[in-house]
């Protein structure tokens, strides 16, 4: 991803901040991590996200998607001796559209979006709007999607170790690439 398409995905994501009323630091707002996955479609797969604070315990982040742009299926695994992470999703703003495997039965023709432009194995649908929370145990494939309006989400969970979640789609790659 380029620079520039950072920085824009940033101001983005700060508007969608304060729609919900979620202060910022400068700190954190120069800290605003935009993924993309590898893909190059960050508008249809991608997240803009800060850290507050992730100790050996716990972490809480915020995280903006943009209307339609779908955070890809993924797992926590175990990592380092701990089991993988815990989360709680909080919508804020907007609508969250959350998919698990809770419902091994649960199909593509099920859901109330169109499939993302990832692989994608599970449908068993939660719709989160504000005030609304969502706990995933550890190991919990998952993957989720910003409303209309897209989405403001806070997450609190264990420890985080985003650099080892597994995939489904084999064309991920957690960690950007940056160019000038």
């Amino acid at each position: 991803m380029k620079r520039s398409e950072i920085a824009e995905r940033q101001k983005l994501a700060l508007e969608y901040f304060e729609k919900a009323h979620i202060t910022l630091t400068e700190e954190e707002k120069a800290n605003m991590e935009v993924a993309d996955f590898g893909l190059g479609m960050v508008a249809d797969v991608g997240l803009q996200l800060v850290v507050y604070v992730n100790t050996d315990r716990v972490c809480a982040k915020e995280m903006v998607l943009l209307p339609g742009q779908c955070c890809p299926e993924h797992r926590h695994i175990p990592t380092n001796g701990q089991d993988g992470k815990e989360e709680t999703f909080r919508c804020r703003y907007g609508k969250v559209y959350l998919y698990t495997d809770a419902n091994p039965a649960a199909r593509a023709e099920d859901i109330s979006i169109p499939l993302p432009k990832t692989d994608v194995t599970v449908f068993t649908e939660t719709i989160l709007e504000p005030g609304q929370q969502y706990t995933l145990m550890p190991g919990t494939l998952h993957w989720f999607v910003g409303g209309p309006e897209g989405a403001v989400i806070s997450e609190f969970s264990t420890h985080s170790t985003d650099e080892t979640d597994v995939f489904t789609d084999p064309r991920i790659v957690r960690s950007p690439e940056i160019e000038e």
